[in-house]
């Protein structure tokens, strides 16, 4: 008996469980293959910015107005926090469908903590950690297997998500004006 098309996950989209394959023989086909990601920042006036990405839709970023941003969409901080959330959600569905398991509901609550009076450098530059000093990430999933599963799967992908790896690990990164 051949394998189903897609893989059904409950309450979630189903993905397509040849395309899942087809990626993970890719990976184990080339395993030092690395992507490049780009994305264009564009000032837009007060701390609002476009992001373009791929052709999509701009992506916006900006401040609260505690900050005194216009409040229009999430700041950098939270939107890291929504890009760590994403990539760990992405690995618990890939990698339940890989294992076979079924996928009722999936949410995960983040929070992080950061120092925020230095403001970009403007503010008390006194000697403090810059960033994120705490994250949580809370997994709230129902699935079709025991709650040990679960949290084995958790741990696996946690390993394995480059954003995750990004928050957890120093990265190469060079700034200069053009």
């Amino acid at each position: 008996m051949s394998e189903p098309a897609t893989a059904l996950t409950g309450c979630l989209a189903p993905i397509d469980k040849t395309g899942l394959d087809g990626l993970i023989e890719q990976g184990k086909a080339n395993p030092n293959a690395v992507k490049t990601l780009k994305c264009k920042t564009v000032a837009e006036g007060r701390f609002r910015h476009a992001n373009y990405i791929r052709d999509l839709e701009p992506y916006i970023v900006d401040e609260p107005p505690g900050l005194l941003g216009d409040d229009t969409a999430p700041n950098p901080s939270e939107a890291s926090l929504a890009a760590l959330g994403s990539c760990v959600a992405v690995g618990l569905h890939a990698n339940a469908i890989a294992r076979g398991i079924t996928i009722q509901s999936l949410e995960l609550a983040l929070e992080g903590d950061l120092n925020i009076t230095a403001v970009w450098g403007t503010g008390d530059v006194s000697e403090k950690p810059v960033g994120f000093t705490d994250v949580r990430i809370k997994v709230d999933m129902k699935a079709d297997c025991p709650q040990e599963e679960i949290d084995a799967l958790i741990a696996h992908v946690i390993q394995w998500s480059p954003v995750f790896n990004t928050f957890t690990r120093p990265v190469n990164m060079v700034a200069e004006a053009v």
